[in-house]
């Protein structure tokens, strides 16, 4: 498209006597054409509003370098090359960040911003439901599943044998295994 068609004022000359300043010249491509890019553009990205940046960033990009612009009626095709290479720019960087993705997990790994008061209600809900079990019990699991403690460890500090503890971890967990089934 000659960028000289577009002028209002018809003595601008295709010579360059009277060049558009980058001001003028964007302003009527972003007018003429700024529909059609992002079109283009979308078609690569695949995402409209991301599409409108690319061209927005193009048209930037374009007005910083129009002094170096040798043939400034060459200036739409120069603008539709550079919306294609920032498209593709998005593209490989979207490529990048979904490796990147894959290779440290998905983001639905990521724990919400409520996991810890989640976690806190559950703590404080199995707590409860240990408060309710026998004090034997309560201690056997408390010692078990707490502190990690083996059952001849657990038969030691209560001073209990181990047939002992393992009837009061096995009556502890189903009571509270019901406990925790009516709570949730």
């Amino acid at each position: 498209m000659n960028i000289h068609a577009l002028a209002p004022d018809p003595g601008v000359s295709v010579s360059g006597e009277q060049a558009w300043s980058a001001d003028e010249a964007l302003e009527q491509l972003y007018a003429a054409h700024w529909r059609r890019l992002v079109r283009l553009s979308v078609l690569l990205v695949r995402d409209t509003a991301l599409a409108e940046e690319v061209v927005q960033d193009a048209f930037v990009a374009v007005h910083a370098r129009w002094s170096r612009l040798r043939d400034p009626d060459r200036a739409l095709a120069y603008l539709r090359q550079t919306v294609v290479n920032r498209s593709r720019s998005v593209l490989r960087h979207r490529a990048v960040v979904a490796r990147h993705l894959a290779r440290e997990g998905s983001p639905v790994d990521v724990p919400g911003a409520d996991q810890p008061a989640l976690a806190a209600a559950r703590r404080a809900t199995v707590l409860d439901a240990m408060r309710a079990l026998p004090q034997r019990q309560r201690e056997v699991l408390a010692l078990r599943y707490y502190l990690d403690l083996s059952e001849a460890e657990i038969a030691d500090a209560l001073g209990i044998s181990r047939g002992a503890v393992k009837s009061h971890a096995s009556r502890g967990s189903a009571t509270l295994r019901n406990l925790l089934e009516e709570e949730l």
